[in-house]
C-alpha cells in the first residue's frame, strides 16, 4: 500500500559505500513493496563524475550484492527512476546547477516541490550542504516539504554540536532535521515501547520498587578494521554510547507518553535526558572504564592489537572500550544504577538490555543458591531479535532445588513476516514524515552534556587508566568492579573466545 506523497528522493554522497549498501538497498526494498510512491525519483549527488547511465549501472550492480529482499524482478523498473549529478560541495555554482536538476526532474515526472535531502557525507558537510540548499532556495516549503537526513554523529563533542544546531536553525526549522540513527530503526527497539506500555504484567513493575539495576550492552566482535583513522578521532564513548546507547536508555527508562505521535514520545525521552544525573569529576574514576584491545590469539589465529591497525598510533590512548555506571534521578528510577558497555573485539556481536529484577525479600530455599535466583528480563536488539524471560523453577526430584530456566520469543519465529532491516524502516519513515525514531536536537546536546565530564577526564586527567584487555574476551576485568559484588555482575551471552591473554594496564 502506498501510504507517502510523491516526492524527490536526494542523497548526498551517493558514491560513497553507505549509499551503496544501505540506502539504495533500503529504498529499492520498498519499492518492491509498492512503499514508495508512484510520482517517485532518486537522484544521487557526489563528486564523482557520472552520467545517468554509468550510475544506474553502478547501482544496479550493487543491488545484486546488498539487495535487503529477495527480488530481483523490479531492479530494471527501479533504476529507470535514478538520476545522477555531480557537485563541488562548497561551490554555490553546483547548487544552482542542482537546482536546475531537480527542477527539470520535477518537471518530466510530475512532481511537486517535496524533496528530502540525505546527507550521506563527512560530518564536517553538515553545516556547509544545508546552507548552500538554502541560499538557492531549496529549504523553502512554499511548492511542497522538504526534509533534511544527517547521519550521526551529531558534532564531535557539545561545543561543536551547539554550533551545528545553530548553523541548520539559521536557514532550516527544527522540523525538518531528522537526525539518524540506524539503532532506533531495529525491530527490537521500537518493541521495547510495545512491551513495556500494552502489557500489564510488565509496566507496573519497571521501576526502583521491583528493578535492581538496568544493563545496556553493545559488543562487537570485528575491530576498527579498515576506519582506524576515523576511530582515532572517535574512540567507542562517542562512536556508541552518545548516540545509539543514550537513546536506547531513553526508549528504556521513559515514562508514558500520552500517545503514540512523535512529539509525545520525543518528549519522554527528552525528559530522560534532563534527569541524568551529571557526573562529578572525583566520581569519574570509580564509575567509568575504558580499554583497548590487544594481541591476542582465537582459535589458533593471531589477531593483532589496537595499536597495530591501519591508521592507528603506536601510542594510541583511544578507547575501544567504554563501561559508565550512571543513575536517572527522577521518581521512577531514584537509586536504581544503569550500566552501559560497548567494546570492540569482544568475544561476539550481540546489543541487548538486560532489566535485573531485585530478589524476593525472603528467600525459602537454598542460600547458595540466591546469587543466581534474579529474574532477568532480556531484551536482545541484534542479532537473533527476541525477549528472553529468566526465573526459576524447582528442579525435578526431591527436595525444592531451584533452577533458572528460559521463557523466550524470537523475531524469527514468526516465519511468515518479514523484519525490515533497519534503514529500510527509517527511511520510510522519512518519506512519510514521521520523526517519533529520529532524535531532536535537544535531545542531542542533552547526551553530549551528560558526557562532557567524561570525555574532558578521560582526555586531560592521566591518572585515568586505559586498561588493555585481550581481543575475544569481554573486556577489561576491572569493569567488573563497576558493579556491586554479591549476586551482580554483567551477564555474558558467550563465553571468552580466549583466556591465554593478560590483563593489563597501558
Amino acid at each position: 500500500m502506498i501510504n507517502t506523497d510523491n516526492h524527490i528522493y536526494v542523497i548526498f554522497g551517493a558514491s560513497g559505500d553507505l549509499t551503496k549498501r544501505k540506502l539504495v538497498p533500503a529504498i529499492y526494498s520498498l519499492f518492491v513493496q509498492n512503499l514508495v510512491p508512484e510520482k517517485f525519483v532518486l537522484l544521487g549527488v557526489s563528486r564523482t563524475e557520472f552520467s545517468d547511465e554509468e550510475f544506474r549501472a553502478n547501482i544496479k550492480s550493487s543491488l545484486k550484492e546488498f539487495k535487503e529482499i529477495d527480488d530481483d524482478s523490479k531492479i530494471d523498473e527501479f533504476v529507470k527512476k535514478i538520476f545522477y549529478t555531480p557537485i563541488t560541495f562548497d561551490a554555490t555554482a553546483s547548487y544552482k546547477n542542482l537546482n536546475g536538476k531537480i527542477n527539470e526532474l520535477r518537471k518530466n515526472n510530475g512532481i511537486n516541490g517535496n524533496t528530502i535531502f540525505y546527507l550521506s557525507t563527512p560530518p564536517g558537510l553538515y553545516g556547509i550542504i544545508p546552507q548552500h540548499l538554502a541560499a538557492v532556495g531549496l529549504n523553502k516549503q512554499d511548492d511542497g516539504w522538504k526534509r533534511l537526513i544527517i547521519e550521526k554523529p551529531f558534532g564531535y563533542d557539545l561545543e561543536s554540536a551547539m554550533k551545528l544546531k545553530d548553523q541548520l536553525l539559521e536557514d532550516w526549522q527544527e522540523e525538518q532535521i531528522y537526525r539518524i540513527d540506524h539503532y532506533l530503526g531495529k525491530e527490537t527497539v521500537q518493541n521495547l515501547l510495545v512491551t513495556r506500555f500494552s502489557n500489564g504484567i510488565f509496566e507496573p513493575l519497571w521501576n526502583r520498587n521491583y528493578i535492581d539495576r538496568v544493563e545496556v550492552t553493545s559488543a562487537e566482535s570485528i575491530g576498527v578494521e579498515r576506519r582506524g583513522g576515523y576511530y582515532e578521532s572517535s574512540g567507542a564513548l562517542r562512536d556508541m554510547v552518545q548516540n545509539h546507547l543514550l537513546q536506547v536508555v531513553g526508549l528504556t527508562a521513559m515514562e508514558p507518553p500520552s500517545s503514540v505521535e512523535p512529539i509525545a514520545i520525543r518528549n519522554e525521552i527528552f525528559k530522560v535526558f534532563q534527569s541524568l544525573r551529571p557526573f562529578k569529576k572525583d566520581e569519574i574514576k570509580s564509575n567509568t572504564i575504558r580499554g583497548q584491545y590487544t594481541s591476542s590469539k582465537i582459535k589458533g589465529e593471531t589477531v593483532i592489537g589496537y595499536r597495530e591497525e591501519e591508521g592507528v598510533k603506536s601510542d594510541s590512548i583511544t578507547e575501544t572500550y567504554a563501561a559508565l555506571k550512571f543513575y536517572i534521578d527522577n521518581w521512577r528510577w531514584g537509586g536504581v544504577p544503569f550500566y552501559i558497555r560497548t567494546g570492540k573485539r569482544l568475544p561476539t556481536r550481540v546489543t541487548e538490555v538486560v532489566i535485573h529484577f531485585k530478589q524476593t525479600p525472603h528467600f525459602l530455599f537454598s542460600k547458595d543458591q540466591m546469587n543466581n535466583s534474579c529474574n532477568q528480563l532480556v531484551i536482545r536488539i541484534q542479532p537473533d531479535e527476541g525477549i528472553l524471560l529468566k526465573f526459576g523453577m524447582k528442579t525435578p526430584g526431591a527436595g525444592f532445588n531451584v533452577q533458572n530456566v528460559n521463557m523466550d520469543f524470537h523475531y524469527s519465529d514468526l516465519s511468515n513476516q518479514r523484519i525490515p532491516p533497519a534503514y529500510e524502516r527509517l527511511l520510510h519513515d522519512t518519506m512519510k514524515g514521521d520523526s517519533t525514531l529520529f532524535a531532536r536536537s535537544e535531545e542531542v546536546l542533552e547526551a553530549w552534556k551528560f558526557l562532557t565530564p567524561v570525555i574532558e577526564c578521560w582526555k586531560n586527567d592521566k591518572d585515568v587508566p586505559l586498561y588493555g584487555y585481550p581481543a575475544g574476551t569481554w573486556g577489561p576485568k576491572q569493569a567488573d568492579d563497576l558493579i556491586d559484588g554479591g549476586n551482580r555482575h554483567w551477564r555474558y551471552p558467550c563465553k571468552n573466545l580466549t583466556d591465554d591473554g593478560v590483563y593489563c594496564e597501558l
